[in-house]
């Protein structure tokens, strides 16, 4: 077995002994790519800042700190961020030349800056095909960096929408926005419901990125009026100095990608600061979960018969990661940090034998772990929370096109939508979860949500067992929701309490071999008074005193969650 050491005071040109290590990951991958046999690469301690994504391309190979397990085990974050300095104040507020920078977050001593921003648009608005016109002058200072954000066209989505220019004649201001993005929001986005017929995104509901937004301490913005000029606007919080505060720009969208391998283990490290940054160029079109539409087909779905229907995207595009895993084979990930990202934070798609188990994703811009494809995936005793905070749509964790995907024991809470989202698949068990405080934005989901065909009979469905799903905020949610033709599901043995509603039997298009039993919640399930000819409704139990609840689901409640506590 060869080892090597990085260290961030190391220099490139050392052999990458414990002694003379290398200075960068990159340089490690590629003494790796030269040597036959298993290779350690062990990382010291500190901030370990990639210019390019690793191409992790050979199998049998683990990455750790140096002293992984020990009392000598130090903190080693990758990161694909920069950080900001000489800055200028001007009004109370920090201006920074950044070159051609681009991102859109900003994190300041490691705490996120949200993106400065103000309510819908002002004054007498009118929808045009191409934008907007209000009657008064808005002043903004850099109009082409301005960007709508949509929350709540359909109760589960926020679109994100870029402006292309603004023209103010006579006090009356024009705002074109930018295309494709314009004309796909309004392919997508039309819907019948209760009576009313939308068509298009309407009015934003936020205005965001503009130097004239920035009111609130804590708050930044890009200005990128100047090409290859770009200017950084960063509003301080009260005690925060330029030349005593850190702050990092993330510039990679990827920090890792391990493709088409065999064993690759990444143990106790912390993956930071990486941006995605499609949306400013092209818009978000989000439809459901992480999903978002690039144009293409739109098909009209009949949600009631002549009364409601929808226009869904035919294929939707999913949001990447930034930590991608693409047809490899037993890959683990353990007790790893997944920290401060522009978008999903790690990514599985296709492969076999995969493993993520006892690691923290926080401070997400969207989902925590994605499972896309693949056969014996296991996602297991994860903590998955403030996720979804730039893509509100964003489930913590989410499979879809697997075989044999188990998703046990993780603990999820405060996110925007759905908890846990299983889409077709094949075998998934999710199974002993605690899911809290989701649906925290966005309507029309639920703590676990299942959709599509889970199998193709009883011995290749869904099992849901063992669940903990409470405080499910929105005021249109199913704690438990199994949706949109799901089929061949087993729900047993879980415990659903504080949502708007419990469970839901009566959907569109409609369950097909679905089994609720021996569940236990504090309200019944909607439609449970006329079981479903596709549901079978059995030994269910309805607790409405929240005392007697616990103390009947006290062992499931005990079960469910991190298998280590953190």
């Amino acid at each position: 077995m060869s080892e090597f050491y990085v260290d961030p005071h190391g220099d490139d040109s050392w052999p990458g002994t414990e002694h003379q290590p290398f200075a960068t990951l990159g340089r490690a991958v590629r003494a790796a790519r030269e040597t036959t046999g298993a290779v350690v690469v062990r990382l010291r301690a500190g901030r370990h800042v990639l210019t390019e994504p690793l191409e992790i391309t050979r199998g049998n190979l683990l990455f750790q700190p140096y002293g992984h397990g020990t009392a000598d085990q130090g903190k080693a974050v990758i990161s694909g961020g920069r950080r900001v300095t000489d800055w200028r104040v001007r009004n109370g507020v920090w201006l920074a030349d950044v070159g051609d920078l681009d991102t859109r977050q900003l994190y300041v001593d490691g705490r996120r800056a949200e993106r400065a921003g103000t309510g819908t648009l002002p004054g007498v608005v009118t929808c045009t095909d191409i934008g907007y016109v209000t009657d008064i002058t808005l002043g903004w200072q850099s109009p082409a960096d301005v960007e709508l954000v949509y929350r709540g066209v359909y109760p589960w989505t926020e679109a994100r929408c870029p402006v292309a220019s603004v023209a103010t004649t006579d006090g009356t201001t024009t705002i074109t926005m930018a295309q494709p993005a314009f004309s796909r929001a309004h392919d997508l986005y039309n819907f019948a419901w209760e009576g009313q017929t939308s068509h298009g995104p309407g009015l934003p509901t936020r205005v965001e990125n503009d130097p004239t937004f920035l009111t609130e301490p804590g708050t930044f913005v890009l200005d990128r009026s100047r090409p290859g000029h770009h200017v950084l606007h960063y509003l301080p919080r009260p005690g925060e100095e330029p030349g005593q505060t850190e702050v990092v720009a993330p510039v990679l969208e990827v920090l890792l990608h391990v493709t088409g391998v065999t064993d690759v283990v990444f143990l106790g490290l912390v993956f930071a600061e990486a941006t995605w940054l499609r949306p400013s160029t092209e818009g978000f079109l989000h439809y459901h979960g992480g999903g978002f539409y690039e144009g293409g087909p739109v098909d009209k779905v009949t949600v009631v018969e002549g009364q409601a229907w929808v226009t869904v995207p035919r294929e939707s595009a999913v949001i990447p990661a930034c930590v991608r895993v693409t047809d490899s084979t037993s890959v683990r990930v353990e007790d790893c940090r997944f920290t401060r990202l522009g978008a999903t934070g790690l990514g599985l798609t296709g492969g076999a034998d995969l493993t993520v188990r006892g690691c923290d994703f926080d401070d997400l811009a969207a989902s925590g772990v994605t499972v896309t494809g693949g056969r014996n995936v296991l996602i297991e005793d994860n903590r998955v929370h403030r996720t979804g905070l730039d893509y509100s749509g964003s489930p913590g964790i989410a499979v879809g096109d697997t075989h044999d995907c188990t998703v046990t024991h993780n603990q999820v809470t405060d996110v925007p939508h759905c908890g846990i989202v299983a889409g077709p698949a094949h075998g998934t068990r999710v199974l002993h979860n605690l899911v809290t405080d989701s649906m925290g934005i966005l309507a029309d989901g639920g703590g676990v949500y299942l959709s599509g065909p889970q199998g193709d009979g009883p011995d290749s469905g869904a099992l849901v067992a063992g669940n903990v799903i409470a405080d499910t905020r929105t005021p249109y949610n199913f704690g438990l929701y199994t949706d949109y033709g799901a089929s061949w599901v087993t729900v047993e043995g879980n415990v659903v309490m504080r949502a708007d509603n419990t469970a839901v039997l009566q959907v569109t298009p409609p369950l097909e071999n679905v089994v609720y039993r021996g569940n236990f919640w504090d309200a019944d399930p909607q439609g449970s008074e006329a079981i479903p000819e596709g549901v079978t409704y059995e030994d269910n139990t309805t607790i409405t005193v929240p005392n007697d609840l616990d103390a009947a689901t006290r062992t499931i409640q005990h079960q469910a969650g991190l298998l280590r506590p953190r």
